[in-house]
């Protein structure tokens, strides 16, 4: 009965659903010279659209009548299986693992896919045979949600038709920020206020965010130690012949501990404190530390946080370290302040 609401007004309605691939994905998807993607925009007259590469995850957006977004499903889920197949005839295994996609869905509208105490989620699981995970958190730095399917792809299939039932009669509440995967983050380097990042062999000049942010952490730098011009920095220093062009081979970069040549001298290591609101905190630290830890490799600050103590809305931050490596660290805190009140989540 379900399937028949959709197919019927199928046509008139238009749907867009977003899917969370990884690379490997993503390639059996484009396929050779794009030809696999082109005869499935083709065929199911859906509008398939990938997002930029270079991220370890990519989105792939697919948008059209519920009809021509079912017959886009149905291709890609047997795509997987006949990657699944070809790589299994390589391997021992004996069990075939199921074909699995993640849905990207607006967190507002998962609620009514749960269903009260789970009672729509166990109903499509019981009625499609396929296996359906809403994640509990939020994605980062947006208001969607994983949703995981796996099984075989007509189970899939079936599946993705009672969620887009679902998806029809409760619109999502409010603004929805869509998840946007982060490129693979590669290490950077700074050498003579520029900003370099790794990339294979060679230490490819990084774009604009963190020069800028080396830049304005240089001039912050409350002040120079007596004899030197230039504040010193933990820094990359680019030795030999600097030619103009863009990329430098790695065996051109060793380490140094000042910009300035023959002074060995580094300056005082000094401390600044701060104080952050309690409900702020939690942006600076980070998932398991990662923000921190983050912000303390970048600047070579040494950052401690503060418990919490009874009765206080806010937390005692201390950074030591040389007045550049502070500067950057504050910088590199307040950004993240920043992005968190802004919701823009840019850094």
């Amino acid at each position: 009965e379900m399937e028949s609401k959709v197919s019927e007004g199928g046509l008139n309605v238009t749907l867009t659903i977003r899917l969370l691939m990884h690379g490997k994905e993503v390639g059996s998807i484009i396929g050779k010279k794009g030809e696999t993607v082109k005869k499935m925009r083709e065929e199911s007259g859906a509008r398939i659209n990938i997002s930029e590469g270079n991220c370890p995850e990519r989105i792939v957006t697919i948008t059209g009548p519920t009809d021509a977004i079912f017959k886009a499903f149905a291709m890609i889920a047997y795509k997987f299986e006949e990657d699944i197949t070809n790589s299994m005839s390589n391997s021992t295994a004996t069990s075939k693992p199921p074909v699995t996609l993640r849905l990207v869905v607006p967190a507002s509208q998962c609620g009514s896919l749960i269903g009260k105490g789970g009672s729509k989620i166990k109903e499509i699981r019981e009625s499609t045979g396929a296996q359906v995970q809403v994640a509990g958190d939020m994605l980062p730095n947006s208001t969607e949600r994983a949703v995981t399917i796996s099984g075989t792809p007509d189970a899939i299939i079936q599946c993705v038709k009672q969620i887009c039932v679902v998806m029809l009669e409760s619109p999502p509440k409010g603004a929805t920020i869509p998840y946007r995967p982060k490129p693979a983050s590669t290490p950077v380097i700074f050498a003579g206020g520029q900003a370099y990042t790794i990339q294979g062999q060679y230490a490819i000049p990084h774009p604009d965010q963190l020069t800028k942010l080396h830049q304005l952490a240089m001039q912050q730098t409350p002040f120079t130690p007596l004899g030197q011009t230039t504040p010193a920095f933990p820094v990359l220093t680019l030795v030999g012949k600097q030619r103009s062009s863009i990329v430098l081979p790695l065996g051109a970069i060793t380490m140094s501990p000042c910009l300035c040549p023959g002074l060995d001298a580094s300056p005082p290591a000094s401390t600044h404190e701060l104080t952050i609101p309690n409900d702020l905190i939690g942006c600076i630290i980070g998932r398991q530390g990662t923000k921190i830890n983050e912000i303390r490799q970048m600047s070579g600050a040494q950052i401690k946080i503060a418990n919490a103590t009874e009765g206080s809305s806010e937390r005692q931050i201390t950074i030591t370290g040389t007045p550049a490596n502070i500067s950057l660290a504050q910088y590199l805190i307040n950004a993240r302040l920043t992005s968190e009140v802004t919701g823009m989540g840019a850094l």
